[in-house]
């Protein structure tokens, strides 16, 4: 019985190649949920808005992407630590324990912990900078370029339209078409195949991965909108926020990585 109970957690969880399943989807989606809920309770416990955190988790974004990109491209090995959910778990102890800690320190020598956090961060990258060579120019100025053109009307409607005056907002749905571009560039262009469930149903049923971007336009709005009209709390508004960011940079940047190093 323990037999079959751990082999389907290992084929259905602790996987390295099986892709996402309406399972394992779900069942992430769910984790997800109570440990944002933790997270709003630590910000509460430490006294601090997650929106300041917005330039300071890019650095650990990039450590968990680029090791992940690394991995897809063979440098790294394919182990369960460096894959899903594993990197993940992985990315989220080491910057948790890196925010509390540099609270801490600020709490005794008023060092701002933001500064402390990036430069962690950026340290923890360093190793990984140095594996990427090689680099596709092509693929990376295919990436930016889209994402830069559908980026660019929301830059232009940041000052007319109040849900993207907000920079945790337009970071958010910044964010998110960086992910739709990787997605549609690796999709259409490098014959690579999207992993999500629904993503995956929609781009087969459209012909085209270009349909990330109204797919991701309607549903991050929708959820920003939401956000800012019935949650009143600040923590919590902006921890969601945030959460929303990170889940579009850092699949956009796992991709746009494995792109443009493997392509």
């Amino acid at each position: 019985m323990l037999s079959e109970i751990s082999k389907f957690i290992q084929d259905n969880f602790l996987y390295l190649q099986p892709g996402y399943t309406l399972l394992n989807t779900i069942v992430f989606g769910i984790i997800l949920g109570i440990v944002v809920i933790l997270i709003i309770k630590m910000f509460k416990y430490i006294k601090k808005d997650p929106k300041d955190l917005l330039i300071p988790l890019i650095p650990f974004i990039f450590f968990g992407s680029s090791t992940r990109a690394l991995v897809d491209n063979g440098i790294y090995p394919l182990i369960l630590w460096l894959v899903t959910p594993g990197i993940y778990i992985l990315t989220g102890l080491v910057t948790i324990i890196t925010l509390l800690t540099s609270v801490y320190i600020e709490k005794k020598t008023n060092f701002d912990y933001r500064y402390l956090m990036i430069i962690v961060g950026v340290i923890l990258c360093i190793p990984n900078i140095l594996y990427i060579s090689n680099i596709n120019l092509i693929a990376f100025l295919q990436i930016f370029i889209s994402w830069g053109a559908v980026s660019s009307i929301f830059i232009i409607l940041r000052n007319k339209w109040n849900l993207l005056k907000d920079k945790l907002n337009l970071s958010a749905i910044l964010a998110h078409l960086f992910d739709a571009s990787s997605t549609f560039i690796a999709v259409d262009f490098y014959g690579y195949g999207e992993q999500h469930v629904l993503p995956n149903a929609l781009t087969n049923l459209a012909g085209t991965a270009f349909v990330m971007f109204p797919l991701k336009i309607a549903v991050i709005l929708v959820a920003l909108y939401v956000i800012d009209e019935y949650i009143e709390d600040k923590t919590i508004a902006n921890m969601l926020k945030l959460a929303i960011f990170i889940l579009g940079l850092a699949p956009g940047l796992r991709n746009s990585l494995s792109l443009i190093i493997g392509a």
